[in-house]
């Protein structure tokens, strides 16, 4: 991870329903969702919804299968995990583990 990556993950995240999907995505895991269950979810067309999963597939936060021609989209773990504790490296003078994160 380095600056230009973080940003734009960062400019990725930065627009309310692209924050939402990320944030479902999160929460779904492993499993993930079809494109299609994200947009009923959140109550987005399914055409809004594809450009905005464009938009965080190229940033790198989450990835699709296709299986026919349903794409299911799960959050990127790796990347997502490596964005984040890029974010908090100098957390309290260098010291990320006072941040606790997640505990």
């Amino acid at each position: 991870m380095n600056d230009e990556n973080a940003v734009k993950i960062l400019a990725a995240l930065a627009q309310s329903t692209r924050f939402n999907v990320f944030r479902l995505l999160i929460r779904k895991g492993k499993a993930g969702m079809s494109a299609g269950a994200i947009a009923d979810e959140l109550a987005v067309a399914q055409n809004t919804l594809s450009s905005h999963l464009s938009v965080l597939t190229n940033a790198g936060v989450i990835d699709f299968t296709r299986e026919g021609r349903t794409l299911t989209y799960k959050i990127e773990l790796e990347n997502t995990k490596n964005f984040i504790d890029y974010l908090v490296t100098d957390c309290c003078e260098g010291q990320p583990e006072l941040c606790s994160f997640g505990e």
